[in-house]
Parts: structure tokens; sequence; C-alpha cells
């Protein structure tokens, strides 16, 4: 009998934990990343997608806004292989551009807007994009260094690009300034290439979703310098189902608040992938400050039958509670079902105030960038311990190694005395870092037949092999 790759023996002690519904062994399909959006926009296309600008769109609308828009890539040249840049916060775009773009067996790399003009160049220089699709008002970003790097083109689009706003208010709107809008001198109109009328011709493209890249990420790794992680198509796909399988009892459809950013990893897989593979919609919010007002008028605005999902950092879960204490609305009382905090720990007190205040469940997650993102969840049963980083998503398997000597192997014991590094092994672990065979090396190892990934935090297990993390091998920030 052959193992399968991703199977985790049963005698783990934390599928004891596990809840009801959830499998201790998934069957992931080969699928690309563009075929898997195809079934499921053809599987919800009713449902509702996306909400943003207080307009609605649902599957079979970004079905075909994408294909669109695809057909558009494909005739500026884009093909397998090459490169498209993405410098846009959350919006209808943002998802078009992405699934566009690894349709095509392209790659996406998005940026991050907070970077300065010299650290985008670093990324560019990585990469290498052919073209670049970026919100007008950010190219202000690119112009500085526009002579060091060269796009074969540039698509640039308005913010309320796809709005259901009336053409008159919508220039009314942006000449006094309450839309913003900037200038992209010599680019291509976004809406010129999203709604153009005609046949839809997307070439048909062979893709190897285990080893062809769907996603360039950049991270800091464990060397803070940052550089492209590899994310391939199958990482992606498996990362989405992992997570959909780790809420059973789910009222679908649900509607996730999308505050993460999705050119992060954690917003890429949790705000969009996730979301996608339930059916769900996201209201997304793409200010860079938080306004808790708007975000829970939004949540009343909309009314998601089937509550919402919430993720976010520890802060945020902060704000929120006090919000909501000086600011009670009946509206929200069992709305927030299914609430996620990562990239930091999720200290107890903070976890306790939020659900009394909200009646909903919040619980601790775990990933980083070379696992695609998420790692581990907390059950939301009710069972999860605070203090711990959940327990492995369906697939995963997870151990402590010897932080000196990976060549060692996992430690055996549990409890405090037995601290080394958290290493995982998975279907959502990354191919590597682009161009840097030492740096994945140093973070990619095999052992016993498997490629595990040293996440460079050190930590224990408790006796249900519950990780706790105590400090990074190397202190940084990888999200």
């Amino acid at each position: 009998m052959t193992i399968p790759k991703w199977y985790v023996d049963d005698s783990k002690p934390w599928f004891k934990k596990y809840q009801e519904g959830v499998p201790n062994h998934p069957e992931f399909p080969v699928i690309s990343l563009g075929d898997w959006f195809d079934q499921k926009t053809d599987e919800f296309a009713k449902n509702k997608c996306i909400y943003f600008s207080k307009t609605f769109m649902n599957y079979k609308v970004l079905r075909k806004y994408t294909d669109s828009f695809a057909t558009s890539l494909s005739r500026l040249g884009v093909k397998k292989g090459d490169v498209v840049a993405i410098l846009l916060p959350n919006c209808f775009q943002f998802t078009i551009g992405y699934f566009a773009t690894v349709k095509l067996g392209a790659i996406v790399i998005p940026i991050n807007p907070t970077y300065k003009p010299i650290e985008i160049l670093h990324v560019l220089q990585q990469v290498k994009p052919k073209g670049l699709l970026c919100m007008d008002v950010m190219y202000g970003l690119i112009k500085p260094i526009q002579e060091k790097y060269k796009f074969e083109f540039v698509i640039s689009t308005c913010i309320v690009d796809l709005a259901a706003i009336p053409p008159a208010v919508k220039e009314q709107l942006i000449a006094d300034g309450t839309i913003p809008k900037g200038e992209v001198p010599g680019a291509i109109n976004f809406l010129d290439v999203c709604q153009k009328r005609g046949e839809i011709d997307i070439p048909e493209v062979e893709i190897d979703p285990l080893n062809d890249t769907a996603v360039y990420l950049m991270t800091g790794g464990t060397t803070g310098v940052p550089k492209p992680a590899i994310i391939t198509h199958y990482n992606c796909v498996t990362n989405a189902k992992q997570n959909v399988m780790w809420m059973p009892d789910a009222s679908h459809p649900m509607a996730c608040i999308g505050i993460l950013p999705m050119f992060h990893a954690f917003g890429m897989t949790i705000v969009q992938n996730v979301v996608i593979e339930g059916g769900d919609f996201n209201i997304l919010y793409a200010k860079r400050e938080l306004d808790l007002k708007e975000v829970v008028d939004m949540i009343i605005e909309v009314g998601p039958e089937g509550g919402v999902i919430l993720p976010g950092v520890e802060n945020l879960f902060i704000g929120l509670t006090r919000y909501l204490k000086e600011n009670p609305e009946p509206k929200l009382q069992n709305m927030f079902r299914l609430c996620v905090s990562g990239a930091g720990p999720l200290h107890k007190p903070v976890k306790d105030a939020f659900e009394a205040i909200s009646n909903g469940t919040l619980v601790e997650a775990y990933g980083l960038t070379e696992c695609t993102t998420a790692v581990s969840v907390g059950p939301f049963d009710g069972t999860d311990t605070p203090g711990t980083i959940g327990l492995p998503l369906p697939g995963v398997e997870w151990a402590i190694f010897d932080s000196e000597d990976f060549s060692k192997g996992p430690l055996h014991g549990y409890g405090i005395e037995s601290t080394g590094e958290i290493c995982v092994c998975g279907p959502q672990v990354m191919k590597g870092y682009l161009n840097r065979p030492e740096a994945t090396a140093e973070v990619l190892k095999e052992w016993e037949g498997r490629t595990w990934c040293l996440t460079g935090d050190i930590g224990y297990m408790d006796e249900h092999r519950q990780m706790v993390i105590r400090d990074r091998k190397k202190q940084m920030i990888k999200y």
C-alpha cells in the first residue's frame, strides 16, 4: 500500500480534539487555480460574491469580468510563466486581476502599497513583471522608479470602477474629491479591457498544479530580507479547502469581513480564496485606517443571514470589543460566528471579553507566508485551548525538531522541557524562494521522505500535541 503524501497517522493526539465533521484524512484535488475558480463560479453562480462600494457582485458576474480581463491580458501578450503585478487595495478589481492572471498560467505578484518606491523596485527587480494593474491614486509609488523598471503595459483603475454609481454622480464625486482619482500617463483603462464586448478567448494552457507557480508572495522568512515565496496552484487550492473543512457547522453563505489586505498572504487566502471555496461573500474594506463604525455599519446594512467570518489580528478584536461596549448594537448579537485572530498571540482576556460582548466565537490561528498562510486554527466548538495556536488543519503534520540540528529528528516528549523549532509538513508548504537556493535549503528540509518547513518559531507541545510558541529563532515580522 502506498501511503498518500499528506497522510497523517491516526495515532496523532490532536485528532481527538478535532470538531465532529472535520476529516482526519482529506483528499485534495490536483487542479489549477483557474479551473477551481471556474468550478466554484459555476457552482455558486447566483450567490453573492463581493460587496464593495455599496454594490453586490455575484459569482456569475465575477466570472464574466474575469474571463473578459483574461482575454485582454492574453491579447496584451501575457502568457504562461509571465508575471503580472497588482498594486491595489481590497476591491473588485483585485480578485478579477488575480484570477484572470492565473487562468493564463501567468503569475501574480501582489504589491504592498505601504511599501516605499525603493522597496517596490526591489520587488520588481526580483520577479520581473511584464505588466501592472494599478489603482490610479497609487501610481505615485511607481513614478519615482519608472525609469529604473519598465513595464510593457500598465492598466489603471479607479476605486469605484464597477461600483453601481450613476455616471453623473460618479463624475461629481470625483470632481469634488469625495472619490480619489489619479492620472496614469499612457495607461490602459481598466473598464475598457474588463467590459470589452466580444468573444471570450482564453487560450488553453497546460498547467501542472503541483509544480507551476500561481503567486509570488513577498516574505522576510527567517532572514529578514524580503524575497518571493513560490506558491503553487496546488498550495492555494488546498489551503482554501483546508480552512473550509475546518468549519463543518458553518451556515453558508456567510459574509467574510475583508479588512485584511488581499496583497498579504493572510488576506489572499482567508478573505479571498476561502470565501470562494465556501460559496460565501466578502464585505471588502479598502481604507488603510480602520474605522470600526464603518465596518459595523456595513455588517448591519448587509445583514448576512449566515453570520460573519472575521479574520484579523488581536488589536482588531480589542478595538471592536471597546466599540461594542460603547455602542451596543442588538443587530450584531450572534452575528460574529467564526472569528480568527492570527499573526500574533491571542490573549485569554481579549478572547473572553470579545466573546462576552458579541456572543460570538474567537479562536487563535497560526500561519506563515511560506505555508500559503494557514497552518493551524483553534476549534470553533468551544474546546480551543487559550495560549496555544490551535490544531493543525486537515492534511497538516507538525512536530518539534531540535532548533540547532534538524537532522536529529523530532523531539518525542512534550512540555516546556521539550522546546525546539516548530516544523510543518503539508500540502500548503511553498515550493521555495525564487532564485534563492541557499535560503530555500535553510527553510525546506527532508525528513523520512517528506518536506518540512522550518518556521523559525520556537515552542513546545502540550499533552494534546497543541503548540505553544515561546520565541522566535530570529526576531522579525513575517506578515
